[in-house]
């Protein structure tokens, strides 16, 4: 069989022609050509055709040559999914959401869907969606996000519709509306850290230029308007290229005074964006770590959080919710027991502000 004629493992025969990928359909009334059993012709429900998925399943199973071919003609019949009635691109969704579930299939045959006339009428979306949902009656909804990622599709969603349509909003609106809002979720987490990645990218790029912190603030104020962007999202991105902007010494004793010179240079713009207490948090969190992860910093970390509080990046109640239940596991022991003093003193004052109140 030459690369211009296309076996169809669902039952139903193409005549071939030359010039033609995919051949033209024959006359349904030509019952010579038609097999007693096929997936077009059985009743359109899950069970049923789950019954055709395990036969293709266990062929393959049994012959493992056939993997390869079987893949390479259901990326093509998805490919002229416009020659199938409604009904038949149904059930055709639906057998390749189950043999996507159980792994007979690889989710690059998805690619096919990206076609520009599928997409064009609108079959790529609404085929998608029946496929999906075939899919998650197998299988979970996290498995199927992971075979996505691994296939590199995650990203590649919104060319599910033509390019006017191309929005978060629409497709959220859509899978949600199809009962697919696992999708719609999933799609608005893997763009916003798509946004955030480009957004790390570009600050790292104005801080490495030294750019005046006015122009830091008022370009991440923008991004975070127009990718409606929280604050406890961006707080993270600027500690991490703050501390990536700078070579570090490799000795212990210098690199905390390196640290704090750095530091007190950029606690204006850490200020701005750690004005709610969630993302002071955060941030206490994310020095934490990177003192925990660069050995060199490890005696570094109270001397970071003090300056931070005299410098009104941190409160005293981020600091004492950290100290008590907000911190995490790297370096716990010896972080607590570096602030051990200053949280004292801070609850010292606490309580003799709280006296004088009373007093007067």
């Amino acid at each position: 069989m030459n690369k211009h004629q296309k076996p169809v493992l669902t039952g139903q025969r193409f005549k071939t022609r030359k010039r033609a990928p995919g051949g033209t359909r024959i006359d349904d009334g030509d019952k010579t050509k038609m097999t007693n059993h096929c997936v077009f012709s059985a009743n359109e429900d899950h069970e049923t055709i789950r019954n055709y998925a395990q036969v293709f399943n266990k062929l393959i199973r049994r012959y493992k040559y056939l993997e390869k071919a079987f893949e390479d003609e259901m990326k093509k019949l998805l490919l002229f999914l416009k020659a199938f009635s409604e009904t038949e691109q149904t059930k055709l969704a639906m057998l390749s959401g189950i043999l996507l579930g159980n792994g007979t299939l690889p989710a690059t045959i998805l690619t096919s869907l990206f076609t520009d006339s599928l997409v064009k009428e609108g079959i790529a979306a609404s085929f998608a969606v029946k496929l999906f949902k075939a899919w998650m009656a197998e299988k979970d909804a996290n498995s199927v996000t992971s075979s996505l990622r691994k296939a590199n599709l995650d990203k590649r969603l919104l060319e599910l519709f033509p390019v006017n349509r191309q929005s978060v909003d629409h497709f959220a609106k859509y899978f949600t509306d199809a009962g697919l809002k696992e999708l719609s979720d999933f799609l608005r987490v893997q763009q916003s850290l798509g946004t955030r990645k480009e957004l790390q990218k570009e600050l790292q790029e104005r801080l490495s230029q030294e750019c005046p912190i006015k122009e830091v603030v008022l370009y991440v104020k923008e991004e975070m308007k127009r990718n409606d962007l929280p604050e406890t999202a961006v707080i993270g991105l600027l500690w991490t290229c703050i501390m990536n902007a700078v070579e570090w010494n490799k000795k212990e004793e210098l690199v905390a005074e390196q640290a704090l010179k750095h530091l007190k240079q950029y606690a204006p713009l850490l200020a701005v964006f750690s004005s709610q207490g969630q993302s002071e948090l955060i941030l206490l969190q994310k020095v934490q770590e990177y003192c925990y992860d660069n050995i060199h910093f490890m005696k570094a970390f109270q001397k970071i959080v003090v300056l931070f509080y005299k410098a009104d990046v941190l409160s005293e109640e981020a600091i004492l919710k950290w100290y008590k239940e907000a911190h995490v596991a790297k370096g716990k022991s010896v972080f607590l027991d570096q602030m051990k003093k200053f949280v004292e003193w801070l609850q010292n004052a606490e309580e003799e502000s709280e006296s004088e109140g009373e007093e007067n």
